[in-house]
């Protein structure tokens, strides 16, 4: 009879690198969406003058405006708490 062996033999068929989903998905999976990638490449190689990082429109501008609103924010809040700090207590 023997000992049954602690790894199997036989390899599962690669997942990646393959035209066909793998054992066990079906063919239309909702959870694999289609590729996005050329579409977005489009976009972002468009010659408009506009930075990478505005190229998506509003969403992109909200994002940026709220960033540099905190960091300025945050910038003028560490000046002040350091001018704070920096005072000698009145006794």
């Amino acid at each position: 009879q023997g000992l049954k062996p602690l790894a199997p033999t036989e390899f599962p068929d690669p997942i990646f690198g393959t035209s066909k989903p793998a054992p066990g998905l079906p063919a239309t999976d909702p959870l694999l969406n289609p590729n996005k990638v050329p579409d977005l490449q489009k976009i972002f190689q468009r010659s408009d003058g506009l930075p990478v990082h505005l190229k998506r429109g509003y969403p992109d501008r909200m994002l940026y405006r709220t960033t540099m609103a905190l960091t300025i924010g945050g910038t003028i809040y560490c000046l002040i708490a350091l001018y704070i700090a920096s005072q000698p207590k009145n006794q």
